[in-house]
């Protein structure tokens, strides 16, 4: 198998795949191997040491130049970073005098004179104009050479890489567990996925595949290789079309469908044929995407093949209203409206899914007892028919539904736009909210398998469960949304690194700190360069060749309770539209220094890639404790077309935030606790010492030493964790 996968199955897992080659004496490069991966921040296990160790020397030299590259653009350092200020985070002026300074530099210039006094006659300047503003005045190497070398610390970090099996196991074992996920995966999870099914169609496939865009996917390559499709709906057929036109397998953006070969309509014809001709009530699921399938059905000629596959012909005459097919949401809507909960609910129940998702509003419908008895009994009843992640939603939401008073409701759609309202809606009732908690927790503890000794690292607790893959941006050290986790140094960075594609494109990073009431104490950004709290490495403002920005924070000297790490496009090209564009944070002692970028210290690299034009990533937060702790939040808001700036959006960052910090998550600690009500054992792993037989480990990292027929669950496949 091609060498092409290999990245991916780092990236995904921390496992390098065996390399295969010829024996021999090998431990020399392989130490040099690890000494050049500890560089940045990464390391070899004492298994994969002895592995490579046993092998050629030119194996193991091409295994390193190969998982070098990979991890360094794991975490960033596949790139150059460059400060405008040259010995940032020393020197960094003040913003006025920087600007005094940009101008004095324009009018001594001969070339810029005449169009600097013209602006300044005016009263208005355009620093942009300006021709040191904006641009490096030093290369990389002459920002290298006044820099001090980094110290190494304990607290650097240190990612292992453990031994794998061969690249076909650990190819074949990704696709399974992606495939097989029981949750949405996120956009490049979704083209792993596509990758991995070419290459795996014809093999080993898992017994089930519940989330419907992974099905789009796997079907794609089994169109492609003549095997039989997996669809049961009509909204599978046209998931597969929206793949096979490289178009959103979610539905939520339009596809733009290509006419597809004659080939590829008869299967599609075919499969909408049969999914309608097995269960004709799934007409009514057209309604739903009424356009998609309209548009669809001009690209197949649906109209030359009504004769051959009559119920496929259906689908296109509901999308065109030629054929009524009434949807359950309206017969539904229709009953509710005539005040009939309870018909309501029993309708509601041949689509299980669809009634958890509506408990919240039947039971704030709900006029008597009986109806609420009855909403609560057939909640119960169908329970076991919902999925893992739909249950663990509603546990969460029913819980979050106990707040009172000045209460926020947060929306975040599937792309992560983020928006907050204030929640208008009556309570639901506290008798039904702690009976159906209790079912809902009945009903998981039931579907967790047996853990046997459940071994857990404390660090881990607070994660929040990832009931979506489309909750956590792509990257190295990346948690779901809502997660916690402890910020421990005194230095913290972020840095955000940008490519344009074809147009020279601003990207601004800034960082706003509020107080425990979320107003603003003071920011970090272009327009204040330097405050009490740190520093900002200078404004650039093109990115043909990629460019960085970096803000240096001294924690001890935080004023308030919360820091906002935000990436605000000024100008140019969005955030899915450049080429590159991440995002992170570093970590480390003050006697540390080190360059503006030190891949040693990058506690998390995320890419950034999303809708909207002001991008929040996470925010730190100071708890009682005094303690620092992040709280992950991978949104994106709208902002404005252009010139967005921290100042300008510092109210609705506030509201959002505090929304989101209000908001409880389902976290680990909830579901560990579940299943160690059937744990053999339950320890609270010490970082040390490990137990000698089999584990059901939970953590950050996996440890060294476990016994091979342990279950491993770490962030990279935390999403086993939840029940089908």
């Amino acid at each position: 198998m091609v060498h092409r996968f290999e990245p991916l199955v780092i990236r995904h897992t921390h496992r390098l795949p065996a390399p295969d080659g010829p024996a021999g004496q090998g431990g020399v490069a392989a130490r040099q191997f690890d000494a050049a991966l500890m560089s940045v921040g990464f390391t070899l296990s004492a298994r994969l040491l002895g592995h490579l160790s046993e092998l050629s020397e030119g194996t193991v030299v091409d295994t390193a130049v190969r998982t070098l590259d990979t991890v360094r653009a794991m975490v960033g350092d596949h790139v150059e970073h460059n400060a405008y200020f040259i010995d940032f985070p020393a020197n960094v002026p003040d913003t006025v005098d920087f600007w005094a300074q940009c101008v004095s530099d324009a009018l001594a210039d001969e070339a810029s004179r005449e169009s600097t006094l013209a602006q300044l006659s005016t009263g208005v300047l355009d620093l942009l104009t300006l021709p040191t503003y904006g641009r490096h005045q030093h290369t990389y190497a002459q920002m290298l050479a006044v820099q001090d070398e980094l110290i190494a610390a304990a607290g650097d970090r240190l990612t292992v890489l453990h031994l794998g099996g061969t690249l076909n196991d650990e190819v074949t074992a990704l696709y399974l567990a992606l495939a097989g996920s029981t949750t949405p995966l996120g956009d490049e999870g979704l083209l792993d996925l596509a990758a991995l099914a070419g290459q795996c169609a014809d093999g080993p496939q898992p017994e089930e595949i519940p989330v419907r865009e992974n099905r789009a996917v796997v079907n794609r390559a089994r169109l492609a290789t003549g095997s039989g499709l997996l669809v049961d709906t009509v909204t599978d057929v046209l998931r597969l079309a929206c793949a096979l036109s490289d178009g959103d397998v979610t539905l939520v953006e339009p596809t733009r469908f290509r006419s597809p070969s004659r080939a590829v309509r008869r299967a599609l014809l075919a499969g909408l044929d049969t999914v309608v001709a097995a269960s004709p009530a799934k007409l009514a699921d057209v309604g739903a995407h009424r356009e998609a399938f309209k548009r669809l059905g001009e690209r197949l000629h649906a109209h030359e093949y009504a004769a051959r596959w009559p119920h496929a012909a259906d689908v296109f005459a509901v999308a065109r209203g030629e054929k009524e097919a009434r949807s359950l949401d309206s017969r539904v809507a229709e009953l509710l409206g005539a005040r009939d909960v309870t018909g309501a609910t029993r309708l509601l129940e041949s689509a299980p899914g669809k009634l958890f998702r509506a408990l919240d509003h039947l039971l704030r419908a709900c006029v008597t007892q009986e109806e609420r008895d009855a909403v609560a009994d057939a909640a119960e009843r169908v329970a076991p028919q919902v999925s893992g992640r739909v249950v663990l939603s509603m546990r969460e939401h029913l819980h979050n539904r106990a707040q009172q008073g000045d209460a926020r409701r947060v929306f975040v759609n599937r792309l992560g736009r983020a928006w907050v309202s204030a929640d208008t809606r009556p309570p639901v009732p506290a008798a039904e909210r702690e009976r159906l908690m209790d079912a809902l927790d009945t009903e998981l503890r039931r579907r967790l398998p047996d853990p046997g000794h459940l071994l857990i690292a404390p660090d881990v607790l607070d994660v929040a469960l990832p009931l979506s893959g489309r909750a956590t941006s792509a990257g190295l050290g990346v948690l779901p949304r809502g997660s916690l986790s402890p910020v421990d140094g005194e230095l913290l960075r972020f840095f955000v690194h940008w490519k344009q594609t074809s147009h020279s494109t601003d990207f601004d990073l800034s960082a706003l700190m509020l107080d425990a009431s979320y107003e603003t104490v003071a920011w970090l950004s272009y327009t204040a360069l330097t405050e009490l709290e740190g520093e900002h490495s200078g404004d650039i403002t093109d990115a043909a060749e990629g460019a960085s920005e970096f803000i240096n924070l001294r924690l001890g000297a935080v004023r308030g309770t919360y820091v906002v790490p935000q990436v605000n496009i000024f100008s140019g090209e969005g955030f899915e539209e450049v080429e590159e564009s991440f995002f992170g944070f570093m970590l480390r002692d003050a006697e540390q220094k080190g360059r503006p970028f030190e891949p040693r210290t990058v506690r998390m690299k995320s890419e950034l890639r999303g809708p909207g034009r002001v991008a929040l990533p996470l925010a730190f937060v100071r708890g009682e404790d005094g303690r620092w702790r992040a709280k992950w939040l991978h949104l994106y808001l709208k902002g404005s077309p252009n010139s967005n700036r921290v100042e300008g959006n510092r109210v609705s960052v506030a509201v959002l935030l505090r929304g989101l910090v209000e908001r409880e998550y389902l976290t680990v600690r909830y579901l560990t606790g579940l299943m160690a009500d059937r744990a053999t054992a339950t320890t609270l792993w010490d970082g040390v010492s490990v137990p000698d037989g089999p584990v059901t480990y939970i953590g950050m990292e996996r440890p060294e030493g476990l016994h091979p027929d342990s279950r491993v669950l770490t962030p990279g496949n935390l999403r086993d964790l939840i029940p089908a």
